[in-house]
């Protein structure tokens, strides 16, 4: 009996018949008694044991087992596929650049940059002295780092002020626990300063011997502590220890070098400390304690302090200033006013300037304000949907913002935007191999109506040619949680479904942040199923406006977009003609009261805390797992990774295992598992198109397309 076979074989089956996909037993996990009771609800979970391989208990080679047995079956039900997965990789391949060079950056006297090398998955992180034409010192050969490693990252790239040493963080697992190294630049030699568990994040002070970093709770993963690390030392001193749970912290550098900060903040509220980088061993003094329902950011000038704040219902969030020396919220003075139809995201400062990112009826504007005669004037994109953001604006002094620009039809492009003379310039843009022309395709801005009619921004893309006569396949995609705005980019792996026929559209849902502050407030906590009946209304509207129907209808989403596949899944299960549905977090309840799962306390302001019975009942009613009934349920890909660290892998393979014993369709339903990965799927630069690769075949394989 074959590998295969008897992975297969460790569980019952039940047959599936499908006339895509390679007709095959499916797994079919064991039931185990587990009560939950809270709020005096009792609730019935036959598949917490899956819980066992994350809680290292009794079952947990059980879990490995039925995760290897889901793979296997993957991989027999889609054996048809193989080819136009090959293929599909290799397309998408073709189209990257193997050997490039991102722009250099100019940072305390050296050009900085990264580049990549034919056949190579990773890169180099390189810098050149003073001019581009010095000789090229190779810092870091990421791709020989990374030799026998199934995933590596390095990240936290962080070099001392006197340009001598460089600190960087490295995950070897995917679980986004770094261990930090320290480079000796002048002599090649990696120091014997190590520091494990942290977030990667190095912060040099001011005298080229110290460093700040943020520490991570073992188990919960949570960024617990600030710590300070003087090279040669043995034990590091706690310069910032976190009690507030659902507080997430950080240490950083401000752009002039002057000040370190650590950062506390959470959904709702935030706080700074900050000492003089040239005194690394001062005490850490608050900017302006936290605040109930109070967020704020700071920005350093040379004479004062900008914040940027929410405070006094300043929902869209407003600019104050303050002294260099009278921090708290009673000397800050309004520079620019709350405005209801703009939401103020960010600012670049420079010393004769700043940039503020705005964001008005759903698009990035960039507003130039010059601080020596405070003169202001727009930047113009031009284009009905787009993206906009701020590029890599390392020098203090430039006056020069560098910033990316995107479209659905046009691939990321960075300029260079002269501040006094107001020119622009490409400096570089994606360059996409083969025979991409951006005038062969056409995207489009639509609205929705919600039920609430509340009208939803929908951006889409096709090929010329296309036509709404309701037969193209079309792919919805959105996220909807965080305030994370779902603007649309570029994909050049697009193409691939763009080339074969199929639409591709973004709705732009409440919980994202694209419509202001008040778009993400009502796509959260209680008012979290908004987010879920918006997309529901988008598909609607898509298929009442012929740009499809429900036989060609997909949806896609991870992480927190997973968790509205799985909502949409319940919700309206007939809408959809298949679902992709990447590293779900689709068993809400269940994780929200586990506070040992990382994440889970810094995210009660998002989802609510089930041990509030209101919230708990509010959030049962919507969470995917607790919600599977006994009816048909569309086509579905569940991705998830072993090591993932924000969702775990038991979300999605518990969902998947309910799915199969409740719901009564023969539709296909797949779980791929990575087993050596994590939430973000493979580090390689190519590696993660086989995932892409597999995504599409599900799709082209329900469409009938063959290659």
């Amino acid at each position: 009996m074959n590998k295969t076979l008897v992975l297969l074989s460790m569980f019952f089956f039940k047959a599936i018949v499908s006339a895509q996909f390679q007709p095959v037993a499916t797994p079919v996990a064991e039931k185990k008694v587990h009560w939950r009771t809270i709020h005096d609800d009792k609730v019935l979970d036959n598949y917490y044991w899956m819980y066992d391989y994350f809680g290292k208990g009794p079952d947990s080679t059980k879990v490995v087992d039925y995760l290897k047995a889901e793979n296997a079956y993957l991989e027999i039900s889609m054996i048809g596929t193989k080819k136009m997965q090959v293929d599909l990789f290799q397309e998408m391949k073709a189209r990257i650049k193997e050997k490039d060079e991102s722009l250099p950056v100019f940072k305390n006297g050296y050009y900085y940059y990264s580049r990549t090398e034919e056949g190579k998955q990773y890169y180099k992180y390189c810098r050149k002295k003073g001019s581009l034409d010095a000789v090229e010192e190779v810092l870091l050969d990421i791709d020989k780092m990374a030799e026998g490693h199934p995933y590596y990252a390095a990240s936290g790239f962080a070099v001392s002020e006197n340009n001598k040493l460089l600190a960087f963080g490295v995950d070897e697992v995917s679980r986004r626990q770094y261990t930090i190294y320290i480079k000796n630049l002048e002599t090649g030699k990696i120091l014997k300063d190590i520091v494990v568990n942290t977030e990667g994040d190095p912060c040099w002070a001011n005298d080229n011997k110290t460093f700040f970093y943020t520490f991570k709770n073992p188990i919960t993963l949570l960024s617990e502590k600030i710590k300070r690390h003087v090279l040669g030392s043995v034990k590091d001193v706690i310069v910032y220890d976190e009690k507030d749970k659902s507080n997430y912290i950080g240490v950083g550098k401000s752009k002039n070098s002057k000040y370190i900060f650590i950062v506390s903040r959470s959904t709702m509220s935030s706080e700074f400390r900050m000492i003089d980088a040239l005194k690394p061993n001062d005490v850490f003094k608050v900017f302006q304690q936290r605040m109930k329902d109070v967020l704020y950011d700071i920005v350093p000038l040379v004479d004062k302090f900008l914040i940027r704040t929410n405070k006094d219902r300043a929902l869209n969030f407003k600019l104050m200033e303050c002294s260099l020396n009278n921090t708290n919220a009673d000397n800050w003075k309004e520079v620019i006013p709350h405005r209801k139809e703009v939401l103020l995201q960010d600012i670049e400062e420079f010393k004769d300037f700043i940039v503020i990112n705005e964001r008005k009826g759903g698009l990035v504007t960039m507003c130039v304000k010059n601080l020596i005669d405070n003169s202001e004037h727009y930047l113009n994109f031009g284009e009905a949907t787009y993206t906009a953001y701020f590029g890599a604006n390392q020098e203090y002094n430039s006056t020069t913002l560098r910033y990316g620009y995107t479209s659905l039809t046009i691939p990321n492009s960075t300029y260079d935007y002269n501040l006094l003379t107001r020119d622009k310039k490409l400096m570089k843009q994606q360059e996409v191999i083969g025979d991409y022309k951006a005038s062969e395709y056409v995207s489009e801005r639509l609205y929705a109506t919600a039920i609430d009619g509340t009208k939803i921004p929908i951006s889409l893309v096709y090929k010329k040619g296309f036509k709404k006569d309701g037969k193209a396949p079309l792919l919805l995609y959105s996220y909807g949680s965080y305030g994370s705005s779902s603007d649309a980019g570029f994909s050049s792996t697009r193409l691939s479904l763009l080339d074969r026929g199929f639409v591709f559209a973004i709705a732009h849902i409440r919980g994202g942040q694209e419509m202001g502050r008040q778009w993400y407030e009502d796509g959260k906590m209680m008012k979290k199923k908004n987010t879920f009946t918006d997309f529901i209304d988008c598909g609607q509207f898509l298929i009442n406006e012929n740009y499809t129907s429900k036989d060609h209808l997909y949806a896609n989403g991870g992480s927190a977009g997973g968790l509205l596949m799985g909502a949409v899944a319940n919700m309206a299960p007939e809408m959809w003609h298949g679902i992709i549905a990447a590293v779900p977090f689709v068993d809400v309840v269940n994780t929200m009261l586990d506070e040992s799962i990382p994440l889970t306390t810094n995210e009660f302001d998002e989802w609510g805390n089930p041990k509030n019975k209101e919230a708990y009942f509010y959030m049962k009613s919507y969470s995917p797992y607790e919600n599977i009934e006994a009816k048909r349920y569309p086509n579905m890909l569940v991705t998830t990774g072993l090591h993932d660290s924000q969702v775990q892998y038991f979300e999605p393979a518990k969902w998947v295992a309910k799915l199969r014993a409740t719901k009564t369709d023969n539709n296909v339903l797949l779980l791929k598992t990575n087993m050596e990965f994590g939430h973000g799927g493979a580090s390689g630069r190519f590696d993660y198109l086989k995932d892409v690769s597999l995504a599409y075949s599900f799709l082209f394989t329900l469409e009938g397309i063959i290659k």
